[in-house]
């Protein structure tokens, strides 16, 4: 598998750190997502525990590091990550992880872990692992991989080396997005998936865009007073992969553009303008405002344990309590 474009520049930088033997115990890779984080770090991962790297750094695909590795039975590889979806990183994997760490590596290589996503550890398992990065093992890299960098202990995050990936060049993203998908409308999907690739890709893949019309017209429905909130709440909660609250704040952030008259090219869903100027006239901007403020405070809680269908319950009750005028 090739490097992906955008990921060029950082891709030599890593490649850099092995040319030179100052290939870092601990490495932060940070960016939005859909920028291929976990791809880039995987790929060095499988660099790193190359027998014969190629000359472009990547590694080899053919000796038996590689094909233990593609396997996915390298004894040099661990990834951690919650044990289930929506669970934390506990301090139980942390002390399993620091148990095979105080063993030595079983090839001539590196030893390598990929921590995903990193910002889910606990409390005590981000001490404990401050801890081990205090006094870290022989030949053993560490890479770190998040999406909200801040949330990780800042003494964690200072004992890093670290890639931050930011947006890539539109240009760059549109022509790499057109080889890999005949979508007629790419324009859109990364409009949709806020100029991440990949995450426009996999919408492309899904049909995402007819879920988020689907989605869009019971959200109309609802300040029509055509269809209830809580049993949109109810449907809603069964859609536990779609970023239905990314997509409600771009709605809500458009129908404050509308207002403004803006240009459609410059909304995040311009196929809905006619749709949202509809509402212009018929929403108090006050109210517009207060639920952009908790769409914001109740999108920092979806990787915790609350209650999802609740949230939506709360999030569309407020929708349809702002005052429509007749």
């Amino acid at each position: 598998m090739s490097i992906l474009p955008w990921l060029q520049p950082h891709w030599q930088h890593l490649c850099d750190y092995s040319s030179q033997n100052r290939v870092p115990q601990t490495l932060l890779i940070s960016g939005n997502k859909g920028l291929g984080k976990l791809q880039l770090a995987t790929q060095y991962a499988a660099a790193l525990l190359c027998i014969e790297p190629q000359q472009n750094g990547l590694a080899c695909n053919h000796c038996n590091s590689c094909l233990l590795f593609k396997a996915q039975s390298h004894p040099d590889f661990i990834r951690l990550q919650p044990e289930e979806p929506g669970k934390t990183i506990t301090i139980g994997q942390i002390r399993q992880l620091i148990s095979r760490l105080t063993l030595k590596p079983q090839f001539d290589k590196y030893r390598v872990i990929i921590v995903y996503p990193a910002e889910l550890m606990n409390n005590a398992a981000a001490n404990a692992f401050l801890k081990y990065l205090e006094e870290p093992t022989e030949r053993t890299v560490i890479i770190l991989i998040t999406e909200k960098p801040t949330r990780l202990l800042a003494t964690i995050v200072s004992r890093c080396q670290k890639i931050v990936i930011n947006q890539p060049d539109k240009s760059i993203i549109n022509s790499w997005l057109k080889q890999h998908t005949n979508h007629d409308n790419v324009s859109l999907l990364l409009n949709l998936a806020q100029n991440s690739p990949l995450l426009a890709l996999n919408y492309a893949e899904e049909n995402t865009l007819s879920l988020r019309n689907d989605c869009f017209e019971a959200w109309m429905n609802i300040s029509r007073h055509r269809s209830h909130p809580v049993m949109v709440a109810e449907n809603w909660f069964k859609l536990s992969q779609a970023p239905l609250i990314t997509w409600i704040i771009t709605w809500v952030i458009d129908l404050i553009k509308c207002r403004y008259s803006i240009n459609a090219d410059d909304l995040y869903n311009p196929d809905l303008k006619d749709q949202l100027q509809s509402l212009v006239g018929k929403i108090e901007s006050k109210g517009l405002y207060k639920l952009y403020d908790l769409l914001l405070i109740r999108q920092r809680l979806l990787d915790t344990s609350i209650n999802k269908q609740s949230l939506f319950e709360e999030i569309l009750i407020t929708w349809a309590d702002l005052n429509l005028r007749k």
